[in-house]
């Protein structure tokens, strides 16, 4: 079979990440990846080299760089991760002008993700001109959610609408269990710990469960979102400090988790330094606790929990969190081996524990390629 040539683009708020795969090889080609877009300074990584830059006013600006570092390379098509495909759009999809104008619809859901996401899109179009794109949706794997767990509580007219729990981080959980393979057990559950976090319940490898909904604000403490909280709160600080609904929003995604508890950062790995500040540790205490709690409901929704999966930058990185997160799993049959925890081994769970533990390193770029290649093929044939 010939390999198939795909450049696999990951966009994040702040980042852009592209790697050139040829499909069905095991590892990207090239990666390429910039980071602090916005900034006054950005940093670039080309492949083990990072370097510091002038910065990018935007998305677009980045692409060029990293277009320019990739060269001439020949592609047969690009694939887009974009993180909410609405109620119509859960199969990776080619790029026409009417995807593209449900995506615009659902801009406002994700401001911080789907907004830059299709602006490179658009920049690639006009950079690469004929070359074929498609979109791969975060949203997809979760669309094996029972309506027990995917309803909300709320008028039918409001579900028309398509409120309801879509779920996110898809690729990661998708890379996540195609890596276990057979070592996935039957009743699992998957935290996804990064700058935005996530619980999902998987039984034989699908999703039944997820702690993100309509949008990826819900669910888990993270870096800057808040996660759960009393829908009635945002509506207090409207009529009380008359904020607009934007000022909301903002404080919602940006002021609030890791950030707003500790006062100091969002970033794990901060806080782990100066984890002794009273604040800090308050902020890690909740993260943690907010972890585990959605482990132990999961396990009920499941019937049981067989396995705990750790993927994500805190998640593959930070030991004393696992370490923290599982502590309160005890009840469960959950324990570490302390030596394999803090080497973060791919098992990190002690010979006495009824739970298996897993840390799993995920390339969201491998399920963009593998799933626009698949689109390529589909095409051919």
């Amino acid at each position: 079979m010939a390999s198939t040539r795909i450049l696999a683009v990951n966009v994040g708020s702040s980042s852009l990440r592209v790697d050139l795969w040829n499909v069905p090889g095991p590892a990207p080609v090239t990666v390429l990846r910039a980071d602090r877009i916005g900034a006054p300074r950005a940093t670039v990584a080309d492949g083990g080299r990072e370097e510091e830059t002038p910065g990018f006013p935007d998305h677009a600006a980045a692409l060029d760089a990293l277009l320019g570092r990739l060269g001439p390379a020949e592609l047969d098509c690009a694939g887009h991760r974009v993180v909410h495909g609405g109620p119509r759009h859960r199969e990776p999809a080619w790029v026409t002008d009417e995807v593209l104008a449900d995506l615009d619809a659902l801009a406002e859901l994700v401001p911080l993700h789907v907004p830059p996401a299709l602006r490179v899109i658009r920049h690639l179009a006009r950079a690469r001109p004929g070359l074929r794109q498609a979109v791969v949706f975060d949203t997809g794997f979760h669309a094996t959610l029972p309506a027990r767990a995917a309803e909300y509580a709320v008028p039918a007219a409001w579900r028309a609408a398509g409120v309801r729990r879509y779920g996110f981080h898809g690729l990661a959980c998708a890379d996540a269990v195609a890596q276990l393979g057979s070592e996935l057990r039957g009743r699992a559950v998957l935290l996804h710990l990064g700058a935005g976090c996530s619980a999902t319940a998987l039984r034989d490898g699908r999703s039944v469960d997820t702690t993100m909904g309509l949008t990826p604000l819900e669910g888990l403490a993270m870096a800057t979102r808040s996660g759960d909280l009393d829908p009635a709160i945002p509506l207090y600080l409207q009529r009380r400090e008359r904020w607009p609904a934007e000022r909301v929003e903002h404080a919602l995604n940006h002021e609030c988790g890791l950030l707003g508890l500790s006062g100091v950062s969002g970033d794990m790995k901060t806080l782990l330094d100066r984890a002794g500040e009273p604040a800090v540790r308050l902020a890690i205490e909740v993260f943690c606790y907010r972890a585990a709690k959605a482990v132990g409901a999961f396990a009920a929704a499941l019937g049981g929990c067989e396995q705990v999966v750790f993927t994500g930058g805190v998640g593959e990185h930070a030991a004393p969190i696992r370490a923290e997160i599982i502590s309160h799993l005890a009840f469960l049959g959950a324990h570490l081996d302390e030596r394999a925890n803090a080497a973060n081994a791919p098992v990190i769970s002690g010979p006495q524990s009824r739970v298996a533990v897993h840390v799993v390193r995920i390339d969201e770029g491998r399920q963009i390629a593998l799933a626009t290649a698949r689109l390529h093929r589909a095409r051919q044939a």
